[in-house]
């Protein structure tokens, strides 16, 4: 068994044992932060979760407790490691990650932030592509269920409109058919873009 591996058997152990939540400090934060990065801030393939909405990561840890996220990394990290959450864990981790200050990753291209604006403040009409602050609101901070965009990772954001385009995740209404409509320079643009959003 590989190091990897011996670290999500110990976060299920971990997860299972764990009790009624009384604060803050009950919560074993270091088995999100081991690949999230300290605060939740992304590392490596995961995402920034620090101020995500908490309806979000709540709904999102669901979706990897039933198998509905159906991507690569999803299955291969995130499936084991909520196996054995509480309703108590899935609120507290929602809630102390939305609770910390994000920081963009200004890991874009610098030269299609310009078009990435563009499409996110106005889509593409002769595509069909809807403007993604309609949902997404006008800073990328997301709204209750939607999720904050401003300032993931542009690998990140990528990743996962190309895994869209390749059917994955097809339950997140109704962002399979927005991404179909994005050409490769759109999305490049377009993660580019919300990386550097603050």
């Amino acid at each position: 068994m590989n190091r990897f591996a011996l670290h999500l058997a110990a976060l299920a152990i971990t997860l299972a044992s764990t009790g009624p939540l009384r604060a803050e400090d009950d919560l074993p934060i270091r088995n999100c932060t081991f690949c999230h990065g300290v605060s939740g801030q992304g590392f490596m393939v995961a995402p920034r979760i620090a101020g995500q909405r908490p309806q979000y990561i709540e709904n999102q840890l669901k979706s990897f407790m039933a198998h509905v996220r159906d991507n690569p990394y999803a299955r291969k990290y995130m499936h084991n490691a909520s196996a054995n959450l509480t309703p108590d864990l899935i609120t507290g981790f929602s809630q102390y990650f939305a609770a910390q200050a994000p920081r963009p990753a200004d890991d874009g291209d610098k030269a299609l932030v310009a078009t990435g604006r563009d499409i996110f403040e106005n889509g593409i009409p002769s595509q069909n592509v809807v403007a993604c602050v309609v949902c997404h609101g006008p800073n990328a901070e997301g709204v209750r269920h939607i999720p904050r965009l401003g300032g993931l990772s542009y690998i990140y954001v990528k990743r996962q409109l190309d895994q869209w385009n390749e059917g994955y995740r097809q339950a997140a209404h109704p962002m399979p058919k927005v991404a179909k409509f994005l050409s490769p320079q759109e999305i490049d643009a377009l993660a580019s873009y919300l990386s550097y959003v603050e």
